[in-house]
């Protein structure tokens, strides 16, 4: 492989540090960030994206008569049609960048993960593309809460806690 002078030299040099030199160079082009600051945003985008899932609750609860467990279920959709329309837009990736974690928030912030691995992949076709990357995502997340569920049943059977 044929690599211009100042990027040979650039990889030889990096190569030849150690992790601490590394890690000395890598501090000073970090960018400057508050750590309260970002919590800060975070909670506040993430609480905000709570206070609509609760809003979008209480309108289902309020006009259609419904119970709070009733109006669960219509609520997730909604806020993953809201998630997914947004991440369609391109905002919900520009409001992530300025909230960091608060996008996170299970519901959408998967649901965004969903929709970006399809967006991305579109290109190689519905099956391997589109269907196939959606799922390498999916595919841990479901297989975790499968496990997780199945050792809380196991938890819950040996307790005797909630049968009949």
């Amino acid at each position: 492989m044929n690599l211009p002078d100042s990027k040979q030299k650039s990889d030889s040099k990096l190569n030849s540090m150690s992790p601490e030199e590394y890690k000395s160079i890598a501090k000073k082009h970090e960018p400057p960030g508050s750590i309260l600051k970002n919590c800060l945003k975070a909670f506040l985008v993430g609480g905000l994206i709570c206070v609509i899932g609760q809003g979008i609750q209480q309108f289902f609860m309020s006009v259609f008569h419904m119970s709070t467990k009733e109006a669960g279920n219509p609520t997730v959709a909604v806020l993953i049609i809201i998630s997914v329309i947004l991440t369609s837009l391109g905002v919900y990736d520009k409001i992530a960048q300025w909230a960091g974690a608060g996008t996170a928030v299970p519901v959408t912030g998967f649901a965004n993960s969903m929709c970006s691995a399809a967006l991305e992949h579109r290109a190689e076709g519905l099956v391997l593309g589109v269907g196939a990357s959606m799922f390498k995502l999916a595919g841990s997340v479901i297989v975790f809460g499968t496990v997780a569920a199945f050792i809380v049943g196991i938890i819950y059977a040996l307790l005797g806690i909630g049968g009949h």
